[in-house]
């Protein structure tokens, strides 16, 4: 047993209950609702009326687009399996981006959209996974319907948020109380890449932030992707947040299965896998940091 994930873990042996069963989910969604009409659930801060059918950045409207629902074995090992629901779209645009055809779609007449009782039967299905794990695209233009969701749940099943982690404050604080397990996606160190190759204006002050609230709220885990040529500019200072942070309280998956995708070939620093050289050096450093860290 990891003791970063001791919680969750009381959760699968049935000790304790999920998050969203003792939380009063009824003034989060009347706030998340509200929300919509100013759409600020993203550091985008499109402000678009969204409950008038107005779309910002991501393209989410008034319902929920989900682009496929499944139990999931390709998780890290104490989520497997995961029921992992796809929504479509993103509030980023990775131009190296591996599930591009989700994060990139457009919530349009061809999206595939499902109600919040759908949403929570078919959860309630698959409640002998060790979780409902919601990743995308992109979960947070879906605040209010995945608030919606979970009061028409049934099960007694762990929430893992997968994201990218630029959610707004005020997202963060609808989230509160709710999660169980948030599962980061910290790619950069810096805000130049970021910005380059994500789109993501002010990425280091926001992700940071969150990462911070989110580990004071609930479990937390975080993956970083290591990018080729980034090992310098962003696998080393984002381990160093973590160790400086959050010492061996968090779980760390270095990841190294990169691979050129969508715009990658364009780009001179991200058209090729990483070799096993930088994942060996970014293993180090986690090492030498004294992280908690899988691989």
């Amino acid at each position: 047993m990891n003791p970063a994930l001791s919680n969750y873990y009381r959760i699968l042996a049935g000790q304790v209950l999920p998050r969203f069963k003792t939380c009063d989910l009824a003034p989060k969604i009347d706030e998340a609702r509200q929300i919509l009409q100013c759409c600020e659930l993203c550091e985008r801060l499109c402000l678009v009326d969204r409950a008038a059918g107005e779309q910002g950045y991501c393209t989410v409207g008034t319902r929920m687009s989900v682009s496929s629902a499944f139990d999931h074995y390709g998780e890290e090992k104490f989520f497997v399996p995961s029921f992992t629901v796809f929504f479509n779209c993103c509030t980023f645009a990775c131009r190296f981006c591996q599930n591009w055809e989700i994060s990139q779609a457009q919530c349009d007449e061809t999206a595939r959209f499902v109600t919040e009782p759908e949403l929570a039967r078919a959860i309630d299905r698959h409640s002998y996974c060790k979780n409902v794990n919601l990743v995308g695209g992109e979960p947070t233009p879906y605040v209010p319907f995945i608030l919606e969701t979970l009061r028409h749940v049934s099960a007694d099943i762990a929430v893992v948020w997968n994201s990218n982690f630029y959610m707004s404050e005020r997202s963060m604080k609808l989230l509160r109380n709710v999660v169980d397990v948030y599962l980061s996606d910290f790619k950069f160190g810096n805000d130049d890449c970021a910005l380059r190759l994500s789109d993501a204006p002010d990425y280091s002050a926001i992700v940071r932030r969150n990462h911070l609230s989110a580990f004071k709220d609930a479990e937390l885990v975080i993956r970083h992707l290591i990018l080729p040529t980034h090992l310098e500019c962003c696998t080393k200072p984002v381990l160093e947040f973590i160790a400086q942070h959050f010492g061996t309280g968090v779980v760390v998956n270095l990841m190294d299965q990169y691979r050129p995708c969508y715009e990658a070939d364009s780009l001179n620093d991200v058209n090729r896998r990483i070799t096993n050289d930088e994942f060996t050096r970014a293993v180090d450093v986690a090492r030498k940091l004294g992280l908690n860290f899988v691989t």
